[in-house]
């Protein structure tokens, strides 16, 4: 019987439980899928007590697959920015609003009017945006004032799971920055934020680090997951802070980038590294600053990765399930890097780096009667990739000059991908090997919390990669004047999206 550490990764479309040894050894792995429920088009929301169904699921099937095995305690990843509001029996008032909800927007410029962009950057480190906790607690305050009345607590997804599991409320300071609440240099909630939206702070949870132990499985939940009571539970933290430690990327001299339904580019800083224009965002990490560590990430943020490429795959086939990912790639392929002219824009939702516009719309641009299916998807791929680009020219503004691109979620398994990320970033590619980088992050916190080992040499040692991809010169070129066209794009249009 090997002693293993448990990681649950609560993401925006399912919750992924991983199992390893405490040398990080996969030992199982299961996911559970649920929808996002979209009641009116600028909604996004999820019922809370469907995550928890989804996380028992995924846990028992877990346990199922190695059953001889022995927990010895619990990490927790999550989805950033969401908001569960409890009432005094804290039962959830609403559904959960995460974070592809754009019905925030006048609040998202109230807010930043209010307390002035420069100061709101100075406290949280990023412009805030539709669908972070703070502009949704600001909508329900203003269109739901009833219901704001109830409120006791303010939870993050992954705090809410947590209470769930322990009874105890807590958070960690990658998940409370997420919130656009909470001042990243002190690393605790900002008052003056809170005196701002008429918050108190008994609302919100104590902030711990992410590599402690909260609390203890308890009764109710230990027998819905099979699992003996008294389990420690770690923290935790958001899961793009997870991401970048089952990634092994916890230097400057790498950069993750994840295509998975939204897409994320995240380099590691020592310091609060802030962008005054306010075109990226800084967030501290899973890891407590000093001695070297890197205390902070800039994240740049794009709203449709996967999830456009997705969105084509249900317009383009009758049986979109049949069709798998794979195939589209493989088609794709076959039409010419530039795809004969057609440009894409993924803002299928808005976008967030660098422009920070939820009123931004998708757009194909030079379409013909010669562009087929192949030419669609390529399309999709590159206006993605190009996009992350984008988005990456801020952080290179910045200082930022890795060696590396570490390549991660569904888009990191395509070859295909791997190569157009290369061509169009002009550096080498390697693609993440480790499954579920959020989940596995969340067992390395758990394992630190117990004193089992240092963190950032588990996140060195659990990381595996794919043989890197090199760019090719002549298309790096080409694609950087597709870059020029795709900004092009953006500008000339911007006014005009409805």
């Amino acid at each position: 019987m090997s002693e293993c550490l448990l990681g649950i990764d609560l993401g925006t479309s399912a919750v992924k439980a991983l199992l390893t040894t405490l040398d990080g050894a996969i030992v199982a792995s299961a996911s559970a899928e649920y929808p996002i429920e979209q009641p009116q088009p600028d909604r996004a929301e999820q019922a809370p007590d469907m995550w928890l169904r989804a996380v028992a699921g995924a846990v028992r099937a877990v346990l199922a697959q190695a059953p001889q095995n022995r927990i010895v305690a619990i990490g927790l990843s999550g989805q950033m920015h969401g908001t569960v509001l409890l009432g005094a029996d804290h039962r959830p008032l609403a559904p959960a609003v995460i974070w592809p909800d754009r019905r925030s927007v006048e609040e998202v410029q109230e807010i930043t009017e209010r307390i002035g962009a420069q100061r709101l950057y100075a406290i949280t480190g990023s412009p805030i945006a539709t669908g972070f906790q703070a502009a949704t607690v600001r909508w329900f305050q203003r269109h739901a004032p009833e219901l704001w009345r109830q409120v006791q607590r303010i939870l993050l997804p992954k705090d809410y799971l947590r209470f769930w599991l322990t009874g105890v409320f807590a958070t960690d300071p990658s998940d409370a920055a997420g919130a656009l609440l909470f001042d990243e240099v002190r690393r605790d909630w900002s008052d003056e934020l809170l005196a701002l939206l008429e918050i108190r702070r008994s609302q919100l949870p104590p902030v711990q680090p992410s590599a402690s132990i909260c609390g203890r499985l308890c009764e109710e939940a230990a027998q819905a997951l099979g699992l003996p009571a008294g389990l420690p539970v770690a923290t935790g933290a958001a899961d793009t802070a997870c991401s970048l430690l089952g990634a092994g990327v916890v230097r400057s001299d790498r950069l993750l980038m994840t295509i998975s339904t939204g897409g994320q580019l995240a380099q590691p800083c020592e310091s609060v590294r802030i962008d005054a224009q306010g075109r990226i965002h800084t967030f501290c990490s899973a890891l407590e600053p000093g001695e070297g560590r890197a205390g902070w990430y800039q994240m740049g943020a794009m709203l449709a990765a996967g999830l456009a490429l997705h969105w084509l795959r249900e317009q383009l086939y009758d049986d979109p399930t049949s069709v798998s990912y794979d195939r589209m790639m493989a088609l794709a392929s076959e039409a010419p890097p530039g795809a004969d002219g057609l440009l894409f824009l993924p803002y299928l939702v808005g976008e967030r780096t660098p422009y920070m516009d939820p009123t931004a719309r998708g757009v194909f641009f030079g379409l013909t009667l010669s562009h087929r299916r192949s030419h669609l998807i390529r399309a999709v791929v590159e206006g993605v990739t190009l996009a992350a680009c984008n988005a990456y020219g801020v952080l290179r503004e910045l200082g930022a000059s890795p060696r590396q691109i570490v390549l991660a979620g569904g888009g990191a398994r395509s070859r295909f991908w791997q190569q157009v990320v290369a061509d169009v970033f002009g550096a080498p590619v390697q693609a993440l090997r480790t499954a579920e980088q959020s989940a596995a992050g969340a067992c390395i916190l758990a394992g630190a919390a117990l004193g089992a080992f240092d963190a950032v040499e588990a996140a060195h040692a659990w990381a595996h990669y794919a043989d890197p991809v090199q760019p090719d010169g002549e298309r790096h070129r080409f694609y950087q004047e597709r870059l020029r066209a795709f900004r092009a794009l953006y500008q000339r249009n911007a006014g005009h999206f409805v």
